[in-house]
């Protein structure tokens, strides 16, 4: 018999009991379902055994690892219903694409061509069947190898080239009836967990819905997102120019000498698409303010002075505006749900005396600029005058400016809006999505190790606050934009790897973001880290590594 301690109290089990079992005594206690066990501080899966004793935790469907888990299961689950419906034969490759929402778009493409309605809705009832069966995935773990050899079978070559470059000797498949992939990370112990989702066509292929984490048992209305969907085809593109869709292929440029045309391509590309973006602005004839808004370590420094730059060519004069120097003073901030000082609510901002400067500067008045001091907490005047002439534009950086609120005053035909974010589309593998948001805590890790000495750890504990901000203040607003732009950059997180790998390090077990750390250095494992002297000093990668030409 071995002893489990949970929720402080000691419990016997037989050696060999799934923990599958261990959680169903204790559902009722949980008002989700229990989806994994964190045992001895390590994470697993429910079909494993009780082995010796240990403290065991339950994670939820809910939590953050659980839900991720939840998501990584669902898309093996109608991938392979995909292969159950339409045939092995008949397809050249499926691709989970990106996300929309709290849609996965997952492209397909067929020896017959476009797949049609009615067979994602057989898809979709093959799912179901899966979902009711509540059929075991199990998990083997096969020398590489073998691995490779049942993935060539199977023809899926993106795991064949991914695997070239792991160091291990052994690789963990997981199975569903008899179809095999390959995931990274936790995976849920059967078809049943999977009982919300829904699956509908989209574009060239379909989009898998998943409930999100807060409301793990709703999904919302899907809402077509045009601009971000443009935003990303174009990125997929970008890829394809360059002949990288996955880590893969990224890996194979590093080893074989072509690194330094694709970064110089890849880059070229970026400057051709800020160019654009310029001579738009330009071509529009009136506008005066340039509103650029995106989340959490998306570029937006070095992109307002890279755009500064191309609207220069085109005789315009640029003026930097942080609408952060608007902030109001300290003791007028608001404070959220636990009682914190909330910087990124729209209140946080003087609207008034902003709108009232930007329309003064626009009816050509000399204005007083405010300089916020971020040490006193207070705003500041320093003698630091504007006047619009005719050639000048400002270029106004702030996470509320897309938020009509912010520049109510302002005639829309003198606004251009600017959403940008770093929009990932490298994937693992075809099966493995990069999620924007860890090339975005990637970034933002090692930017603030750089220029603040903050820890790993400490980035990982102000990553849910700073998500949460962003979905309550940015993303609403990122379609009413102009224009998006991807600061993404194809070969960045192998740039990223050598810093933020030591952070991770870092992170000793026991404390509170040890798993995160430990999911993020599996997840580096599979890239060939670059050395940065390959990348040029006006990148936008050169805000996070360092050594850029602009002050960011």
């Amino acid at each position: 018999m071995a002893k489990l301690i949970i929720d402080g109290k000691e419990r016997e089990y037989p050696e060999g009991t799934k923990y599958e079992y261990v959680a169903q005594d204790y559902q009722s206690q949980y008002d989700d379902m229990i989806g994994l066990v964190i045992v001895n501080d390590k994470i697993t899966e429910l079909n494993k055994p009780v082995k010796g004793d240990a403290k065991v935790e339950f994670v939820k469907l809910s939590d953050s690892i659980g839900h991720k888990a939840y998501i990584r299961t669902a898309i093996m689950m109608v991938i392979k219903a995909i292969y159950d419906v339409i045939g092995k034969d008949d397809i050249n490759r499926v691709k989970v694409e990106y996300t929309i929402g709290q849609g996965y778009y997952i492209s397909l493409d067929c020896k017959s061509g476009p797949v049609e309605d009615t067979v994602i809705e057989k898809i979709k009832e093959r799912m179901k069947i899966l979902v009711e069966a509540d059929r075991p995935i199990t998990k083997k773990n096969y020398a590489k190898e073998d691995a490779v050899a049942k993935f060539k079978e199977m023809g899926m070559y993106d795991k064949v080239k991914l695997f070239e470059y792991r160091r291990s000797s052994y690789i963990n498949v997981y199975c569903l009836d008899d179809y095999f992939d390959y995931y990274y990370g936790y995976m849920l112990p059967s078809t049943g967990y999977v009982k919300y989702y829904d699956v509908m066509p989209y574009e060239k292929g379909l989009l898998l819905l998943i409930p999100s984490k807060k409301d793990p048992k709703r999904i919302d209305f899907f809402e077509p997102r045009e601009k971000f969907s443009k935003a990303m085809e174009m990125s997929n593109a970008w890829g394809e120019m360059v002949g990288i869709s996955n880590v893969g292929d990224l890996n194979e440029s590093v080893c074989d000498g072509s690194l330094h045309d694709m970064i110089l391509v890849s880059e070229a590309l970026q400057e051709r698409r800020i160019s654009e973006i310029a001579k738009e602005i330009v071509d529009r004839g009136n506008v005066k303010f340039i509103l650029i808004a995106g989340p959490s370590s998306s570029g937006k420094t070095s992109f307002s002075h890279r755009l500064s730059i191309q609207l220069r060519t085109f005789g315009m004069k640029p003026h930097p505006i942080a609408m952060d120097d608007y902030f109001v003073n300290r003791e007028q901030t608001p404070v959220d749900e636990n009682g914190d000082l909330n910087f990124e609510c729209i209140e946080a901002i003087d609207t008034n005396l902003f709108n009232e400067n930007m329309a003064a500067l626009l009816r050509g008045e000399k204005v007083e600029m405010p300089d916020f001091n971020f040490k006193t907490g207070h705003r500041e005047y320093n003698g630091r005058y504007m006047q619009l002439g005719e050639e000048d534009i400002l270029v106004i950086e702030g996470i509320h400016g897309l938020n009509p609120i912010s520049s109510a005053m302002l005639p829309d035909e003198s606004k251009y809006k600017i959403f940008i974010s770093a929009l990932t589309t490298l994937n693992v593998d075809d099966h493995n999505r990069i999620p924007t948001t860890d090339a975005r805590l990637l970034r933002r890790m090692v930017r603030d190790y750089r220029t603040r000495g903050a820890s790993a750890a400490r980035t990982i504990q102000m990553w849910p606050s700073v998500r949460k901000g962003e979905e309550e203040n940015i993303f609403p607003f990122q379609e009413q934009a102009d224009i998006m732009f991807n600061s993404a950059l194809i070969y960045e997180i192998a740039a990223l790897k050598q810093y933020a790998e030591p952070l991770l390090f870092g992170i000793k077990k026991g404390e509170p973001e040890y798993h995160e750390a430990k999911r993020l250095l599996k997840f580096l494992e599979y890239f060939v880290g670059i050395d940065i002297k390959n990348i040029p000093n006006n990148s936008l990668c050169r805000e996070f590594v360092g050594g850029s030409y602009f002050k960011v």
